[in-house]
């Protein structure tokens, strides 16, 4: 089972959206089957086989998610953030601004579903392997 510790020393590795994919195939050796980030806070849930879950502290202070959701922005927000542009927090705001409250990343199909507050699908990724 992994540990917060292990979830650590991986995330650690990322210094801007380039370096995700890399950072997926990392922590799926670990035996992540799927997560969760919270735009609100960045705060994370990890799960595992066996119902493991490891929940990560808040990375910052609460943002207030918009209760409109501005597809298009969000979209060049991430393109912006996969080219390496910006850092996690500035990504944070950006979602936060444009109404995505979170994302969930699944290992089995290696995809990146980004959710409103409403909790509708906004965008579904394919993550390069």
């Amino acid at each position: 089972m992994f540990t917060a510790e292990q979830l650590k020393a991986a995330h650690s590795k990322v210094k801007s959206g380039a370096d995700f994919p890399a950072y997926i195939q990392d922590i799926r050796k670990l035996g992540v089957t799927h997560y969760e980030t919270f735009a609100s806070n960045g705060q994370s849930n990890y799960f595992g086989d066996n119902e493991h879950k490891v929940e990560t502290d808040a990375k910052y202070a609460a943002l207030e998610i918009a209760a409109n959701s501005n597809h298009e922005q969000f979209k060049a927000d991430l393109k912006t953030h996969q080219q390496g542009k910006t850092d996690f927090p500035t990504f944070c705001t950006q979602c936060a601004a444009s109404g995505i409250e979170k994302w969930v990343i699944g290992m089995e199909a290696m995809t990146c579903t980004y959710y409103d507050k409403a909790g509708n699908e906004v965008l579904v990724e394919s993550i390069p392997q």
